[in-house]
């Protein structure tokens, strides 16, 4: 899935009224970056498009949203939505159909060595369960690193600041459910 997201933000931005300078405010995310972000110059972090969704009131969906098909109860192999992120350095395949009316999300994350989803942690409402299928991953959990390795689970209250690095030679791969919805 290609990532342009610029015109959707700046469009609902204006529908807001807002500036960029009060979006900006409202984020916590720089004056620059959304120019750039509305401009498609760059794709922002999770955590940056997370809290410019929250400012303006609405889901990280918004972004990608395509219309659901009818009653999609499978998604065959080849057919999931990707989300490439952070300069190819993240990749999260979409397990769950395009439904507005799900409670969850479920994907799997790709993290390529040596990358974080973001340089600050983040807390948000909901829960987040995680289950390491190949390769290492730190989970920065309120102040605390979890090391997980292949086979090792976690689970927490998502209102704790907690951010992912991938700390190793190689890519890891987890599988995720979080609530509520974010993609």
């Amino acid at each position: 899935m290609e990532l342009l997201i610029g015109g959707k933000l700046k469009q609902l931005r204006t529908e807001k009224k807002l500036s960029i300078a009060e979006l900006s405010r409202l984020s916590d995310v720089s004056t620059g970056l959304i120019s750039q972000i509305e401009r498609d110059l760059v794709v922002p972090s999770v955590t940056s498009l997370w809290r410019l969704a929250q400012a303006l009131d609405t889901n990280i969906n918004y972004f990608f949203h395509e219309e659901p098909k009818e009653d999609q109860l499978i998604i065959r192999k080849g057919e999931h939505r990707t989300i490439v992120m952070h300069n190819d350095s993240s990749y999260y395949k979409l397990l769950h159909p395009n439904k507005d009316d799900r409670a969850m999300d479920m994907m799997v994350i790709t993290l390529k060595s040596g990358y974080t989803y973001d340089k600050k942690p983040i807390g948000h409402e909901g829960e987040e369960c995680g289950y390491v299928l190949k390769g290492t991953l730190t989970v920065h959990l309120n102040g605390k690193d979890y090391v997980l390795e292949e086979g090792d689970s976690i689970y927490f209250d998502s209102s704790l600041p907690h951010k992912y690095i991938n700390n190793s030679e190689e890519d890891c791969i987890s599988i995720w459910a979080m609530t509520p919805k974010f993609f």
